[in-house]
């Protein structure tokens, strides 16, 4: 391979480290009217009455929304991004009476500049009926107080969610008899695992920039991960026509998963789209800390069985999961769990359930993993108990029982593990690490210890039978390409590999090939850039895209050669006819392609798949420990990746190590 495969420098990269006007903020006009939004200081509330009067006086202030501008039985949305119908409940109005968790949105106020909103915001007068909140997840389910009491909540999927039960989402699934199995077992490790919730902290807070078109529309311009789904999410929260959005992403500083949520999008849209007027929302650091959407907060309660020898026979997981005030990825989210978990082990039987509360407090979302850190984090640590128990080396331990290729992975959906190096990672962090000399503790002369643990993991590659890639191709003058793609480069360096890949195909330089995205208008449907999907499914429409534009190029090359089109080869620079020799350059058919042809030298492709690919990984972590003090710190980690073929090695480590 000559582009793909090598560790070219980021289509962005010089634009970024020089400091040019390339976000949200930079683009934004100075004089468009500033959004804040006024936010409950009760996890659980309905505002009684709310007045703006004296608010509004204020010079600079444009228009000042509260519940009472938005109708309170109107169809309720969800900001989460996923293919439609969501998985998540519609259970948001853009401004609702009744406010969740503190931090809900109770008005928004729009004027000329900060310090008149800031005044403003301080001038609207609120009584609230104050309510008592559920705040414990662990009693809301059945739990008298309802989080969402209306009747206008709505699932539009088959998830087990009851708002009655304060249920966002409720399933059981397995293979095999796991009580049998486990009653069966010498050994059961039966613990419960807690994680809690945490912060993106992307460098780039949310924000968004919205102004009218010249034929009424909507334009958002906003710091996103989901173009296509944020369209529909503006649209159904305004109630208006999706033909009359159009959203488009500049450079992104960091999402890690948050921006696959329409945080903050729907406020100043609402603002422009009443008032016909320029408008940016910019959250503040604490906003984006309070009022976003962090990892969910999951308890794991883990039983596993195995045998004396080690072999390990079944695992039972239930899993409840914390969604907070509203249902963003909540149903979606707890799957990865245990589907991301249990299948790391080959067992007779398994048994997968859990449970999505809804509680008053900050709605969570997406984050970097999408759930399978927190089952990880706890079967990994039941199997490590196992080994302590059985006075077993934890490496020894998996190697005997972990998935290899060619398995049928019950537990993950039935999928076939097509390609599995977990054994090759195992067996590279053991010696990358020094495991034999180290494990299980090294004294230090200080008094510190030294000890090391072990675990593996998996993610996936797409969402099968849903998530869909989209790539355009089209050639140029002088023979020039661009690739129009609707994917959202967050930072990963998506345009930079898919470029890669379409030069490789091309034969081209990469830097020949220029990356235009991500516009609802202009680009092709993506579904967006999470689940690790990016470069598996719209770099696999980049390369099939590629491939059909080379046929093309043959095709007008050969009508200028006068020859057929069998008989001709294209090498990047020039089609040439095999038979007579001659040739004839791209220079010349990207020419020839905008006078009097019916050749259109451009391609479209839409790319799903019906598997999701799981990478492999492997780490070990050595741990310092101050036996006096218990102060403990990672002193060394070492990882192995089962990635492939890395379309860029360089952007494939950095997404390795983050």
């Amino acid at each position: 391979m000559r582009v793909v495969n090598t560790s070219v420098r980021k289509k962005d990269a010089m634009q970024l480290v020089t400091g040019q006007p390339v976000y949200v903020d930079d683009l934004a006009p100075q004089d468009c009217l500033i959004v804040k939004l006024l936010r409950s200081p009760y996890a659980n509330a309905m505002v009684k009455t709310i007045n703006t009067a004296i608010a509004m006086k204020v010079p600079g202030i444009e228009a000042i929304y509260t519940w009472e501008d938005v109708p309170q039985d109107a169809k309720r949305y969800t900001q989460a991004g996923q293919t439609y119908p969501e998985a998540s409940p519609y259970d948001r109005l853009l401004i609702d009476r009744h406010v969740r968790f503190q931090g809900d949105i109770v008005a928004i106020v729009a004027g000329k500049d900060e310090k008149c909103v800031d005044k403003a915001l301080r001038l609207i007068k609120v009584q609230y009926e104050v309510l008592e909140p559920v705040l414990d997840f662990h009693t809301s389910k059945d739990n008298p107080i309802l989080v969402h009491p209306e009747d206008n909540w709505e699932s539009l999927a088959p998830v087990g969610a009851d708002n009655k039960r304060n249920l966002c989402a409720h399933d059981e699934c397995g293979n095999g008899d796991v009580e049998a199995v486990l009653k069966d077992c010498d050994i059961v490790i039966d613990h419960v695992y807690h994680t809690k919730p945490c912060q993106q902290t992307m460098m780039e807070t949310f924000r968004t920039y919205c102004s009218i078109d010249t034929y009424g529309r909507l334009n958002i311009l906003s710091s996103t991960q989901i173009v296509f789904h944020c369209r529909r999410i503006v649209a159904n929260a305004l109630h208006i026509p999706k033909s009359m959005v159009r959203v488009s992403k500049p450079r992104i500083g960091g999402g890690f998963g948050a921006k696959q949520t329409a945080v903050c999008e729907v406020y100043p849209a609402f603002v422009t789209w009443m008032t016909k007027k320029p408008s940016k929302l910019i959250y503040s650091r604490m906003e984006t800390q309070t009022a976003s959407s962090p990892r969910h907060e999951m308890e794991m309660h883990v039983r596993l069985g195995a045998m004396k020898d080690g072999t390990i026979r079944g695992i039972d997981l239930y899993t409840l999961s914390n969604t907070g005030a509203y249902g963003e990825h909540g149903p979606t989210t707890v799957g990865l769990s245990g589907h991301k978990s249990i299948p790391l082990y080959r067992t007779e039987a398994f048994r997968f359930g859990f449970d999505v509360v809804y509680t008053n407090l900050q709605a969570a979302g997406a984050y970097r993993g999408y759930g399978a850190p927190q089952g990880i984090f706890a079967v990994e640590s039941a199997v490590n108990e196992l080994a302590a128990r059985l006075k077993m080396d934890p490496i020894k331990l998996r190697e005997m029982n972990i998935t290899r290729e060619g398995d049928i992975m019950p537990a993950y959906y039935g999928a076939p593990n097509t390609s599995c190096a977990l054994d090759r990672c195992l067996e590279q962090v053991r010696e990358m690490s020094g495991w034999e000399q180290k494990f299980p503790l090294q004294q230090l002369p200080d008094g510190k210890v030294r000890t090391m643990g072990v675990a593996i993991a998996m993610q996936g590659s797409s969402i099968p039978y849903c998530d869909v890639g989209g790539a355009t191709l089209k050639i140029n003058d002088e023979g020039h390409y661009t690739l129009l793609i609707g994917a959202a480069d967050m930072g990963t360096g998506c345009d930079t590999v898919l470029a890669q890949m379409a030069a490789e195909v091309l034969e081209c330089d990469y830097d020949n090939i220029t990356v235009f995205g991500a516009d609802t208008d202009a680009s092709p449907y993506d579904s967006g850039s999470y689940a690790s999907s990016t470069t598996y499914i719209t770099g696999k429409a980049v390369e099939i895209c590629a491939q059909r534009l080379r046929g093309k190029i043959c095709q007008l090359g050969a009508r200028l050669l006068e020859c057929g089109t069998d008989q001709v080869v294209f090498d990047g620079r020039e089609v040439r006819d095999t038979v007579s020799d001659k040739a004839v350059s791209l220079f010349d058919i990207a020419t020839a392609s905008m006078v009097n042809n019916d050749i259109a030298l451009e391609e479209t492709v839409e790319q799903n798949s019906v598997l999701s690919p799981p990478p492999f990984m492997a780490g070990v972590a050595e741990v310092e420990t101050d036996l006096l003090t218990g102060e403990a710190q990672v002193v060394n980690f070492y990882a192995s990746v089962d990635c492939g073929t890395p379309v860029n090695p360089h952007l494939a480590k950095v997404q390795t190590e983050g």
